[in-house]
């Protein structure tokens, strides 16, 4: 056995029904050239038979001393046949099918008596294409390493075989981050905590900040109390036309997006009688993972809050407001090493404990309106088995009071959507698929 990490031990320590802790992606694969459906058979076999699983695929929670999710123990093989399913689509199998069905398994909680994965191949897509729906628990890995993870089971030859994610061969490890690894952190996350460090740290960020403060969110209908059924929508858009507006305004690609989504947002609440005056504020995750730590397991991802300019009303601004934020807290973290930004983002988070006490979400300042996560892809084609990759959604947590998020991943020459939602109180979620739309031809429009 082994001591779980206190904040992978959080994700295990806040699930409930209601709030289900895993990370999700739907692959969409296009078979090769003249083969049929029986293509997707002869996956499912091939996957059954990759029976050697890393050790971060075979552990689950244990109790030790009394004390539950408190360490790993690992199991000496994993029962492939549980992990990995093999799903057909009702008729008529398009894209209403697949992400009702995806919704449905996103929805459902991993079973702790197993590790905390599941691979689902799904076929019957009436356009003769693939799926492949996989979630991992957070605590596990964070959504970030998740998607890096499933794109190094690709390749850029069609025809090389293609790995699976329990058993991705291991990048050879760079130079290891100053402050030598876990043992190293420990150290300096102690150092903190024993003097005043810490406290001068988190006033220092914060007070660089200044534009995007917890608490300073608005209550919106995404900050309420949230079901356990889930609803997921999910669309492309070529990154193209995302480069346009950033050349134009010269604002960054995740500010763009960031104004895409925030248009969005602002449109839906408007749709439904329910804008706020003040802003909106996201909670931008940001890896902390240096290039030597492809490999190390848990969580590693620092937050950043920016201010969404929903009160704007002309697109332009609000993409400058966006880009005025996102500078900020990029400033704000600049000094900081990656143990230092993990811990301050930690306590600037820490309201969200609030939402763990039953009752109190509706008596209490959200601490940021939702998450939106962007994950860097490739533009390169990519291909599984002899199968191109056409399309890869993200898909990351909702959680109480915060009953909506936003996840992109690019894909080639395509930045794919992914959103999940509490099923009970956000209605028509695929209307922001077209507010997204909307949102970004009126970027276009605003700085042709």
């Amino acid at each position: 056995m082994e001591l779980i990490a206190p904040i992978d031990a959080v994700f295990l320590l806040a699930e409930s029904r209601e709030q289900p802790m895993h990370v999700g992606s739907v692959q969409i694969f296009e078979p090769p050239e003249g083969i049929g459906r029986e293509f997707a058979q002869s996956i499912h076999a091939h996957l059954l038979d990759c029976d050697d699983v890393q050790p971060r695929f075979r552990k689950r929670p244990a109790t030790i001393f009394g004390a539950p999710r408190a360490a790993w123990t690992y199991d000496d093989h994993a029962d492939l046949s549980y992990h990995v399913r093999r799903v057909g689509l009702p008729t008529p199998g398009g894209r209403e099918q697949l992400l009702d069905l995806v919704s449905g398994l996103h929805g459902a909680l991993l079973d702790r008596h197993h590790p905390l994965w599941e691979f689902h191949l799904i076929e019957g897509l009436d356009d003769g294409r693939f799926a492949m729906y996989s979630k991992m628990h957070h605590a596990l890995i964070d959504g970030v390493t998740a998607q890096r993870l499933l794109q190094r089971t690709l390749s850029l030859d069609p025809a090389e075989p293609g790995h699976v994610p329990w058993n991705v061969p291991r990048r050879e490890k760079g130079t290891e981050p100053k402050g030598g690894g876990l043992l190293g952190a420990a150290r300096e996350l102690a150092s903190m905590a024993a003097g005043p460090t810490l406290a001068r740290l988190v006033g220092k960020t914060v007070l660089k900040q200044q534009v995007a403060m917890p608490f300073d969110a608005p209550r919106t209908m995404f900050n309420v109390p949230i079901g356990g059924a889930r609803r997921i929508a999910a669309r492309s858009w070529p990154l193209e036309r995302l480069q346009q507006v950033r050349k134009a305004t010269g604002a960054t690609m995740n500010d763009v997006v960031l104004a895409m989504s925030a248009g969005a947002v602002r449109s839906y609440l408007l749709e439904h009688d329910a804008l706020p005056d003040k802003p909106l504020i996201a909670m931008v995750p940001m890896s902390l993972r240096a290039p030597g730590e492809a490999d190390t397991e848990g969580v590693k991802v620092g937050a950043m809050l920016c201010n969404l300019g929903t009160d704007q009303t002309d697109p332009v601004q609000r993409l400058q407001v966006i880009s005025e934020s996102m500078r900020a807290s990029k400033a704000a973290y600049d000094s900081l090493s990656a143990i230092q930004a993990m811990a301050v983002s930690a306590l600037m988070l820490s309201p969200l404990a609030v939402t763990l006490v039953p009752g109190l979400i509706p008596w209490t300042s959200p601490p940021f309106n939702l998450v939106i996560s962007n994950v860097p892809g490739t533009r390169k084609p990519l291909y599984w088995n002899g199968a191109r990759l056409d399309a890869a959604y993200p898909l990351s947590i909702p959680f109480d009071g915060q009953a909506m998020n936003i996840t992109l991943a690019g894909t080639g020459d395509n930045l794919d959507f992914g959103l999940v939602a509490c099923r009970r109180t956000v209605p028509d979620l695929d209307t922001l698929l077209d507010h997204l739309e909307n949102a970004l031809a009126e970027l276009e429009h605003a700085t042709a």
